[in-house]
This record gives C-alpha cells, structure tokens and sequence, in this order.
C-alpha cells in the first residue's frame, strides 16, 4: 500500500482547463499548485487541444503525480459544446494514458457532493470548502483551477489511503481470491 501519492486534478475546458495538484502523505493532504491554462486566445479548435495535451504532459513532468482525475463532460442541451468538451477531456486523458498513469473520470455532480455534501453545491461553495479543507487563503482569478483541485481531491476520498477506487467483485468467489487474508479457517 502505497502511503504517499500525489494526484492531479482536472477540469478540461475549451475555454480554460482548470487543475490542482494535492499531495497525499497517510490521511493528510496538501495542496501542490493550483492553476488554469487559457485557451481563448486560440481561434482553432485543434490548437486549443494540443494546448491542453503539452500543458498536462507539463503538469506531469513537473510534479510525477501517480493518479489523475478528470471531471467528466455533463449531459447538456448543445450537442457542440459537449462534443468539444469531450476531445478536451480525451486529450487531457491521452497525455496521462501516454505517461502511464491511472485515471479516474467523476461526474460534476460527484465532486461537488464529494467536496460539500451536496450535489447542486455552487462553485463557490466547492471553493469556499477546498480552502477550508487544505487551508490557503489566497482566491484563484477563475474558479475554474478550484474545479480541478476539486476533482483531485474527490478521488482523495473516494480512494482513501489505499489509493484504490471502490473495487467492486462478481461474488463471494472473486472476494475471496482478492482477499485471502481475510477469511479464518
């Protein structure tokens, strides 16, 4: 089991991809860096892409995370934007996958409820939380970066120190060769 692990959180955007980097050491966590990286100046779909793919392989680069989660595209009315928002998150995925570490996709709705306790929390809240939870003071110019940083921290959560999503078995048969140890003969 590892004890020490640092993940990268990202919230991909066509705009701005918000992210935030937390490191894990036992029950503790500590934030490494928040930002976002703007993507509005860049008039080409494609551009703005590759923006996104460079910029993780930079994240990674820089800070070895051994996880990455991604907040998942939500279901909206504008199949256009869902689609663009969807090639964001792809290639933000494809620089992790390209590196060789694990990813783990959460729904917008899971993060918040994650973070807040609440679903249909505002980003505001989420931020006001994220602050509480890994007290810094200083308010990032978009709420976009806390977006990220929250979605590093909900896998935080929902792996605990294991750094394990909740493993689900086919039955008791499966459980049983998964976990050995655990039954008294």
């Amino acid at each position: 089991m590892k004890t020490e692990r640092i993940i990268l959180g990202i919230d991909p955007g066509t705009v701005i991809m918000g992210y935030g980097l937390i490191h894990v050491k036992g029950n503790k966590m500590e934030l490494i860096v928040m930002g976002v990286l703007k993507l509005s100046k860049y008039t080409n779909h494609a551009m703005k892409l590759k923006k996104i793919f460079e910029r993780t392989l930079e994240l990674i680069q820089e800070y070895h995370p051994d996880e990455v989660a991604l907040e998942a595209p939500f279901f909206g009315k504008n199949i256009q934007s869902m689609l663009k928002l969807g090639r964001a998150q792809g290639v933000a995925m494809a620089a992790a996958l390209y590196r060789d570490i694990p990813i783990e996709e959460y729904s917008p709705r899971k993060i918040k409820q994650s973070i807040t306790g609440s679903g249909n929390a505002s980003k505001e809240q989420v931020a006001a939380m994220l602050k509480n939870l890994l007290q810094f003071d200083t308010s990032p110019e978009h709420l976009d970066a806390t977006d990220g940083l929250a979605a590093a921290v909900c896998h935080y959560f929902q792996t605990g120190k294991t750094g394990v999503a909740g493993t689900s078995y086919t039955g008791w048969k499966a459980f049983l060769t998964e976990n050995p140890g655990r039954v008294k003969k």
